[in-house]
């Protein structure tokens, strides 16, 4: 209820938007949320027409269809206000991928005289390390049914594990064109959206707070390979997700 009267809120804005936070589990299994989110758009929220008669719901609401789509990555500065309304309000800076990827190359963030340090040749290295690993989400895998690339080979274990008739289709024309690989953490990001769609279709482990917390490129690469790799093994039947 809090949500969807955050989305009646903030639909009547110029550009309606709001943040929505990544959350960790705890080993205790709390969950909490975490400084990092991302900014979503809200592209229609209208009164559900196609409801099944008879349906019912815990409360009295009406149904609604609403159709998100995900924006900039943002980091919260300062404190979150909790509002009457029952939603938090904070001061958020947006991220820019490829000026994370700058700095971690320059290694100038305080400090220009460092340029030539051995901590930026080590994080220059890094995002190197990041664009070659890139690659291997396109490129040709011998490992792979007829040398399909990863994500090729997810495409079409997927749509053999569709909810419903088209989804994958839909998804892709959603995220459109995989980013090139010298931009590493785009490429990162647009994986994790391809195989954590909402809603969720079960067949993979959720990487999405992993990759908003990881603060290289080379991080959020890894992150997405294993959990794409993790994701065809579980659907092809070598290695079921536990």
């Amino acid at each position: 209820p809090t949500l969807k009267a955050l989305m009646k809120h903030r639909v009547n804005e110029e550009t309606p938007t709001l943040g929505m936070l990544g959350m960790a589990r705890l080993s205790t299994g709390q969950t909490v949320p975490l400084k990092t989110g991302v900014e979503v758009d809200i592209i229609q929220m209208d009164k559900a027409t196609d409801v099944p008669p008879g349906t019912t719901s815990n409360s009295d609401e009406e149904a609604w269809d609403i159709s998100l789509r995900a924006g900039r990555r943002f980091t919260i500065e300062g404190e979150v206000d909790k509002m009457e309304e029952g939603w938090t309000e904070a001061r958020v800076k947006f991220l820019d991928s490829s000026e994370e990827e700058e700095n971690e190359i320059s290694a100038i963030v305080n400090n220009p005289s460092s340029a030539a340090s051995t901590e930026s040749i080590g994080d220059r290295l890094s995002v190197a390390r990041a664009i070659s690993r890139a690659k291997e989400f396109t490129a040709p895998n011998m490992n792979m049914r007829d040398g399909a690339s990863l994500v090729d080979r997810w495409i079409e274990l997927a749509k053999q594990n569709e909810r419903h008739p088209g989804q994958i289709s839909t998804l892709l024309k959603q995220l459109g064109e995989i980013p090139p690989e010298h931009e590493p953490t785009e490429r990162a990001l647009w994986v994790g959206a391809l195989i954590n769609p909402l809603p969720s279709m079960g067949v993979a482990m959720e990487i999405r707070p992993a990759l908003l917390v990881s603060k290289k490129a080379e991080e959020r690469v890894e992150v997405a390979l294993e959990g794409l790799l993790k994701s065809i093994r579980h659907m092809d039947g070598t290695e079921r997700l536990s």
